[in-house]
């Protein structure tokens, strides 16, 4: 195991990471802008580095001052965490270049499932089901182009390769459109991701996004680990998300499931990684890869009893899975609410000082927060502060507990979308379970 490792991330999910390692008996390295040394896992780690001024450009995505404050403290490896680098091939590769261990997948795992076209050619030939598409990037012949839409059938998506997060797509509606929406998505995909590779699927209009939770070995173990609903978006950005998927049988489950741990050993994978799907009319349809920990892992560990984190640790340090897939059981229901420093109706980031905080408790609570009483919240991040958990041996009952923490938590001092999440678990709706990617949207307005 390794001995310590830097953090190369932030807020909450540093502090978990953070926790993970003094579980193994690994001493962290927290890395800072100038912004963030008063963040409670700065204050508790064993070393800390200031990388550069509060711009995430300057300091969070500055890979040299990441690799530097590896060399400077001697850390063994780099624990990306989700969001700014966890993602980047080409940070990987430095990592690993550097002399140090990358705490996720190979870099060439990391670009073959960030180009979606690559994904989706992986996918088929592992036997996971995608949308009906052109299956691979569109070509410059608008004659083929045309003959390919009409044969997916109206409406479709026309979608960036190196796109992701709700960005470099549009919806056609008609023929007459398409070959508009594919110039302009080109360009727009061009430059923002600077590859302008685009490709066409079905767009399915009522579909859930429900998705699988997998972590390999380097020994060619892979197992999965149920699937959550992470339906309840706005603008493309997840809200609350919850394991199992209501209406979702261990028969279905056991098979997507073995498809994602089947192609995780085809493509080599190594560590965690999560299989987004759509899911309509009891057919699960592949979108992406996030080749990282996902901001909703809690309810994972909740229903699993998998410490995610501590597997990522161990796998990274050559270590074989704790587990085989007979192991893993579903158990219970466990929901996830993103707290975000923000205005429940506007949706206006509030940054700024915390003057009181009283984290919720209680059975089957889990908060995962890196903030308190006397934190600023800094206007150069993200807005989310924060994520309450619930656990119940059934939904009625994790739901139940969700509507009380809610009600227990108190932030004062800046605005956050609290109210909003008691609104969404006191939705009938949502108490049925089942509600498509778009309902949200619907019922706010939007």
């Amino acid at each position: 195991m390794f001995e310590k490792i830097v953090i190369a991330n932030r807020g909450e999910i540093a502090l978990r990471i953070q926790r993970a390692c003094r579980e193994l008996g690994i001493k962290t390295v927290a890395v800072h802008s100038e912004a963030d040394r008063n963040l409670k896992h700065v204050i508790l780690a064993d070393e800390s580095v200031c990388i550069g001024p509060a711009p995430s450009t300057d300091s969070y995505l500055n890979i040299p001052a990441l690799i530097s404050a590896a060399e400077v403290t001697d850390s063994e490896a780099i624990h990306p965490g989700y969001g700014f680098l966890s993602e980047n091939a080409d940070f990987a590769e430095r990592v690993e270049q550097s002399g140090f261990v990358f705490i996720g997948p190979c870099p060439e795992s990391i670009r073959t499932m960030g180009d979606k076209v690559e994904a989706i050619k992986a996918m088929i030939k592992a036997g996971v089901p995608t949308v009906p598409g052109s299956n691979g990037a569109l070509g410059d012949d608008p004659d083929e182009n045309m003959r390919i839409g009409r044969e997916i059938g109206y409406p479709v998506i026309v979608k960036a390769s190196g796109g992701g997060g709700g960005r470099g797509m549009r919806v056609v509606h008609s023929e007459a459109a398409l070959l508009n929406a594919i110039s302009l998505t080109k360009t727009e995909a061009g430059a923002a991701f600077g590859n302008d590779e685009v490709y066409m699927e079905k767009y399915l209009e009522t579909p859930r996004h429900v998705e699988i939770q997998v972590i390999a070995d380097e020994h060619g173990n892979a197992v999965h680990l149920g699937e959550r609903d992470c339906s309840m978006q706005r603008r493309h950005q997840k809200v609350v998300e919850e394991a199992p998927a209501p209406g979702i049988t261990d028969e279905v489950r056991n098979f997507i499931g073995s498809r994602c741990a089947e192609a995780c050993r085809q493509i080599g994978y190594r560590g965690a990684g999560t299989f987004e799907f759509l899911y309509e009319n009891g057919e699960f349809y592949f979108i992406e890869m996030n080749t990282r920990l996902q901001v909703e892992h809690p309810v994972t560990e909740f229903i699993t009893g998998v410490d995610l984190v501590r597997e990522q640790l161990r796998v990274a340090a050559g270590l074989p899975l704790s587990f085989t897939q007979t192991d893993i059981k579903i158990s219970g229901h466990a929901i996830e609410c993103r707290i975000n420093a923000e205005n429940s109706k506007t949706f206006m980031p509030s940054p700024g000082p915390i003057e009181t905080y009283h984290a919720p408790g209680g059975p089957g609570v889990r908060v995962d927060s890196h903030i308190y009483s006397g934190y600023t919240v800094p206007p150069y991040y993200d807005s989310m502060i924060g994520k309450l958990i619930t656990y119940g041996n059934t939904r009625d009952i994790a739901i139940a507990r969700m509507d009380t923490a809610l009600n227990e938590m108190v932030i004062g001092g800046i605005k956050t979308n609290i109210d909003l999440q008691k609104d969404i678990i006191s939705d009938n709706a949502f108490k049925a379970g089942g509600t498509n990617i778009h309902y949200l949207e619907k019922k706010l307005g939007l």
